[in-house]
């Protein structure tokens, strides 16, 4: 059988638009279906393009009861992908499934993680720093943001001269590479 992904994003879902391609044609995963808590995020028009159900949800329905929870489970849900997703798991989501479900950060965590700290919040402190060094982290969710076990790190060099276009652009080139086969050698392992 194969294993089933949901995917959470909140935005325009360039990561998320990377896994469905890598899975299409999958024989071992799929995408059951994309969740946002945006109901005007892009996300769900890249997920209609490969037609993929969606799901829109609000912080009541998030935070506040069990509904999410029990879609995942009756959809048989192996792996939560959070790609790009701006909300805290609520702790009923993480003790639903424990260790299955993972985030993509935009810097080498422990550095630049926590609240508020995503997108061009991130390479902006990285370029405020003069970091030589900058990259991606994909991790276990838990109950804090960006604190989870580390799955993966990929690294690059920051030049003098890059521009905050130029960091976001390598970053991204790494996300769309890496994140599709950690998920992939995650699923196996299962």
């Amino acid at each position: 059988m194969k294993k089933r992904i949901a995917i959470f994003a909140s935005g325009s879902g360039s990561n998320a638009q990377k896994i469905m391609e890598y899975f299409k044609y999958s024989e071992d995963a799929e995408i059951a279906i994309v969740l946002s808590n945006n109901a005007d995020a892009y996300v769900i028009q890249r997920a209609d393009n490969f037609e993929i159900p969606v799901h829109v949800f609000d912080r009541n329905e998030f935070f506040k009861s069990d509904e999410i929870v029990k879609m995942l489970k009756n959809l048989n849900i192996d792996l939560i992908v959070l790609a790009g997703f701006l909300w805290l798991v609520p702790n009923n989501l993480l003790q639903a499934f424990p260790n299955k479900i993972i985030n993509i950060h935009p810097a080498l965590l422990p550095k630049y993680g926590g609240k508020g700290m995503y997108g061009d919040h991130v390479h902006k402190a990285v370029l405020a720093n003069k970091e030589t060094e900058h990259g991606i982290t994909i991790h276990f969710a838990n109950e804090h943001f960006d604190e989870g076990e580390v799955i993966y790190q990929g690294r690059f060099k920051v030049e003098p001269h890059d521009t905050l276009e130029v960091i976001k652009f390598k970053g991204q080139q790494l996300e769309h590479q890496q994140y599709p086969k950690v998920i992939d050698n995650l699923l196996k392992k299962m």
